[in-house]
């Protein structure tokens, strides 16, 4: 004899259903017996008939076909068995993944970067940190040191690593920006990009003159303001104004403009693993090594950064090259990071 019991009806809108109600429609759904099910939910028959029953009414469909003899599943119940089954491991899973989130384990990372930064260690260590914490997505946006800054302002960027003359803080602007936190990964030097098919460029000695009388291509003052500065003072030391024959924001162009011969650039050293026909790295001439320009590039960060950007920091930070250069924050941002108490697996 077949339950013919009524199921009611209710606006669709106002159903809300307790995970426990799901649990009880899955044991029985998994038992077919309802003191199967009962005893798996340590609780006893009348009750769980029951729960059924109101689920079935707030659903306004029959889950069962039940007989004196059998329990079986509707088309409707066997079409919701696996998405309960889904919803009930994701919420066991919630207590975890908060655990994870409040550690910062768990979330999203906007990290904003500097060509020259992916031509050195940035890949590597972006390995090293998904391997480390695969719970964070880090999302890249390459870009100069202004629009970062620009970034940082409106919330587009957590995190960012950028370059500047050695010492220098890399900002200006705005009292957020002030409070940004900075944590230096090193200096380098910079070096020479010369067009390969000039004569004098290919010669065992450059000669300084020859160098400094060659037009100049830049990235504009805009983009990196204190390395702008440092590299025209450099000229200026020697006596020259430079004549900037191109502005350019990427150093993949720069190193473009120089092998088409429109001048001479200094790069970073790191940019010398940029190979591009037409185009010979040499470090400046022994005349010109005195005060020679040098480039510093540093991790920069909200002081109120979320656990997962935080995370981020200490990993650069562990593996930052033992004698990298500090900056006047650099102690200070190290202390902010132990004193959260994360520590990267």
């Amino acid at each position: 004899m077949k339950d013919s019991s009524t199921v009611g009806s209710v606006e669709p809108a106002v159903v809300a259903i307790e995970l426990r109600s799901w649990r009880q429609f899955l044991a029985l759904a998994e038992a077919l017996h309802f003191g199967r099910a009962a005893q798996a939910m340590h609780m006893t028959q009348p009750p769980l008939t029951l729960a059924i029953q109101q689920l079935e009414r707030r659903l306004c469909a029959a889950l069962f076909e039940r007989t004196r003899r059998s329990v079986a599943l509707t088309p409707v119940g066997a079409a919701l068995v696996e998405p309960v089954r889904e919803l009930l491991r994701q919420a066991a899973a919630l207590p975890a993944l908060a655990r994870s989130a409040s550690a910062g384990e768990v979330g999203r990372i906007r990290l904003g970067f500097v060509s020259t930064v992916g031509f050195g260690p940035l890949p590597g260590w972006l390995r090293g940190f998904r391997d480390a914490l695969p719970g964070i997505t880090i999302e890249l946006r390459e870009a100069t040191g202004d629009v970062q800054l620009r970034g940082f302002e409106s919330g587009e960027i957590d995190v960012g690593f950028m370059l500047h003359a050695p010492g220098h803080r890399p900002v200006h602007g705005s009292d957020s920006l002030a409070r940004l936190q900075q944590l230096s990964l090193g200096v380098e030097p910079l070096v020479l990009a010369l067009p390969e098919a000039e004569p004098w460029a290919r010669v065992r000695r450059l000669k300084a003159a020859d160098v400094l009388a060659q037009p100049l291509v830049i990235f504009p003052r805009a983009a990196t303001p204190s390395l702008f500065d440092a590299v025209i003072a450099f000229y200026h030391r020697h006596g020259v104004t430079p004549v900037i024959a191109q502005e350019a924001i990427q150093m993949q162009t720069i190193v473009n403009l120089v092998s088409a011969g429109l001048g001479v650039a200094l790069v970073p050293r790191s940019v010398t693993q940029l190979q591009r026909a037409g185009v010979v790295y040499r470090p400046l001439p022994a005349a010109l090594t005195d005060r020679a320009p040098h480039c510093e590039t540093s991790l920069l960060w909200p002081a109120d950064a979320p656990a997962p950007v935080l995370r981020f920091v200490e990993f650069v930070h562990g593996l930052r090259g033992a004698h990298a250069a500090a900056t006047p924050n650099s102690v200070k941002a190290a202390k902010t990071v132990k004193a959260l108490g994360y520590r990267s697996r």
